[in-house]
């Protein structure tokens, strides 16, 4: 068996394939431009995003720094996992269960806004709705 898993681990770590190489070289050569785009577009959405759920009183969210995730504790919210299977089933919002990421994370639900203004603006318009009625 330790043969075999040294065969799998040779091949995946050594030896790349032309395409991989040529991925890499394109990464080190072209990368830099895409990453300052992607990170600007992350910055915009997440302010987006922050000063809608802001203006929800039931919601308190930290500006996170270094992530494309928001973690919002939702005031009242005793149970994360069914809150957010009832946002999908009445509301067609899903968010990550703050519970997924360990107990601690209870009360907390987590959104990724990597997503255009538009979308995120409906997120928050239907979160809205699911913590008034």
């Amino acid at each position: 068996m330790s043969a075999d898993l040294g065969k799998l681990l040779e091949y995946n770590t050594s030896c790349a394939p032309v395409f991989v190489q040529r991925a890499g070289i394109a990464a080190l050569t072209e990368g830099e431009p895409v990453v300052a785009r992607t990170l600007q577009r992350f910055r915009k959405a997440r302010d987006f995003l922050l000063q809608g759920l802001n203006e929800i009183p039931a919601v308190k969210v930290a500006s996170p720094s270094g992530t494309m995730y928001a973690f919002l504790k939702i005031e009242g919210m005793a149970d994360s996992l069914a809150f957010c299977k009832r946002l999908v089933r009445e509301h067609g919002l899903g968010l990550a269960p703050g519970s997924a990421f360990g107990p601690e994370g209870e009360g907390y639900v987590r959104w990724c806004f990597a997503a255009g203004e538009e979308r995120l603006a409906e997120g928050v318009r239907r979160l809205r709705r699911a913590l008034a009625g």
